[in-house]
């Protein structure tokens, strides 16, 4: 039995402690937002915040989670998430839409540890999702722009 909070709920449940994370939010709790793509961290499709840092929940075990704060896409909340989702929808950033949870996550913990990034920081910070649509010139466009840029990090 692990305990951890998932999007605010306390949750307990009766898994192996050594599931990956990822298994736990989506077969379990049903949260399909994270998905899974290669399995082995390499990625950042499956990207979920945990304590408030961007982790790549395929390789995290839920032994890893217990007694922490998961954040998922689904609660993923507040100003700072608002803008971000509002500012990726109005530069059209989606295309195939896969990666875009683990983008969304990963700009936040980013954002939130640093509001005003510079444009390397948001180089090395993205760098560990993969698009397979190519789109990472909208994305850090995105992130500078929430960031109170001009498309770039300060």
């Amino acid at each position: 039995m692990i305990s951890l909070e998932v999007n605010g709920e306390m949750r307990r449940l009766e898994v192996d402690p050594q599931t990956p994370l990822l298994w736990v939010l989506r077969e379990e709790l049903g949260l399909c937002g994270t998905k899974y793509s290669c399995g082995v961290g390499e990625c950042g499709a499956c990207t979920v915040h945990l304590d408030g840092e961007a982790v790549q929940a395929c390789v995290t075990t839920a032994a890893e989670a217990e007694g922490r704060r998961v954040t998922t896409i689904e609660g993923l909340q507040g100003p700072l998430a608002e803008r971000l989702k509002q500012a990726w929808l109005e530069e059209d950033v989606p295309q195939c839409g896969y990666c875009q949870p683990g983008q969304i996550m990963t700009a936040a913990a980013l954002l939130a540890r640093n509001p005003r990034p510079a444009e390397a920081e948001i180089e090395a910070a993205m760098s560990g999702v993969l698009c397979r649509c190519g789109t990472y010139q909208q994305i850090r466009r995105v992130i500078g722009r929430v960031a109170g840029g001009s498309g770039h990090g300060r």
